[in-house]
């Protein structure tokens, strides 16, 4: 399908061409998402303005942080996702982060025994996605950082306990991120606005679904259905982990790919983890930089119309496909 785009995409791109600083690129992108027709044909052109908009924002955020010095709330990405967790006091996500990672967090019955975030590595199928561990937040106190860490994470939970008041406790996180220019919503990265610099993803996840109250977790539900999913677990019991970490899965929007040596099996151990919409050009930079430049043809077997087409360079990938790139 033509991508049929209109003057007013062109100017924007235009000014981009021409920006001089990330600020006027942030602004010209923003423009050109604004711009460009919505249909199947410009989806791959949406996809990669969103990108470079998180991109953008993202180093933006970083120079920021750097220029106050260490911040002890900047994580720094690993795997293929962040994912943050922020809640009241004793809401279990320590014990989530334990259940769910390796990590060194403390667990206790008291609050406040996470004073610094911790991050740890949780295993969904062949993938690491990272689980970030914060300090409690409340109205008296939001600790310093922590906003800025929700707005470069790629997913937010808001973490709140069935057996106590969740509907306060989800309502006090959604209002302190909102005077702070956060606003969450369950939809996969490429989903979101970008255009909206307050759109992140995000949902709630219920804890202690065990010792639930009667009634918390439908009450939830309805309120939120809306925008933000729900999603019971128990850091006890278990109950619910292999569910959320699926869905958090789904919300980073990445893809795995596998790579392969011609006349050799691929290698399904190692995925190369890219955003959805990459192409084979974008696998090629990320197995080593010169290889775009050396690379005449690539073949795909997965979403290929059959094993081992040969296919270009611009060639969007979907997950689980196998490439084998050729010199």
């Amino acid at each position: 399908m033509p991508a049929n785009l209109t003057p007013d995409y062109a100017k924007a791109e235009n000014q981009f061409r021409q920006a001089a600083t990330d600020a006027e690129r942030l602004e010209a992108l923003q423009e050109m998402l604004r711009a460009v027709p919505k249909h199947k044909g410009t989806e791959k052109i949406q996809a990669d303005i969103k990108r470079r908009i998180r991109e953008l924002r993202r180093a933006a955020l970083v120079r920021k942080s750097a220029g106050k010095g260490p911040d002890p709330f900047h994580i720094v990405k690993s795997g293929a996702g962040q994912v943050i967790l922020i809640g009241a006091p004793n809401t279990g996500k320590s014990l989530l982060v334990a259940k769910m990672t390796k990590a060194p967090v403390k667990v206790a019955d008291y609050p406040y025994s996470t004073a610094l975030p911790v991050p740890g590595m949780a295993e969904y199928e062949d993938v690491q996605i990272q689980l970030v561990d914060t300090p409690p937040v409340t109205v008296e106190h939001v600790p310093g950082g922590l906003v800025n860490a929700v707005r470069l994470a790629d997913v937010t939970c808001i973490v709140v306990d069935l057996s106590a008041d969740p509907l306060e406790q989800a309502e006090t996180v959604r209002g302190l991120l909102a005077a702070k220019g956060v606003t969450l919503r369950t939809a996969a990265r490429e989903q979101l606005d970008h255009a909206d610099p307050s759109q992140h993803s995000g949902l709630i996840v219920a804890t202690k679904s065990d010792l639930a109250q009667p009634g918390c977790l439908a009450a939830l539900e309805e309120l939120y259905r809306e925008q933000l999913e729900v999603i019971a677990v128990s850091g006890r019991t278990g109950v619910g982990l292999h569910h959320l970490l699926t869905r958090l899965w789904q919300l980073l929007s990445m893809i795995r790919v596998y790579t392969k040596q011609p006349g050799k099996p691929a290698d399904l151990k190692r995925p190369f983890t890219l955003e959805a919409g990459s192409t084979v050009e974008e696998l090629a930079a990320q197995i080593h930089k010169d290889l775009p430049e050396k690379m005449k043809f690539a073949r795909l077997w997965g979403h290929a119309r059959f094993d081992g087409q040969q296919v270009h360079r611009t060639e969007a990938l979907c997950d689980k496909d196998v490439v084998e790139i050729h010199e």
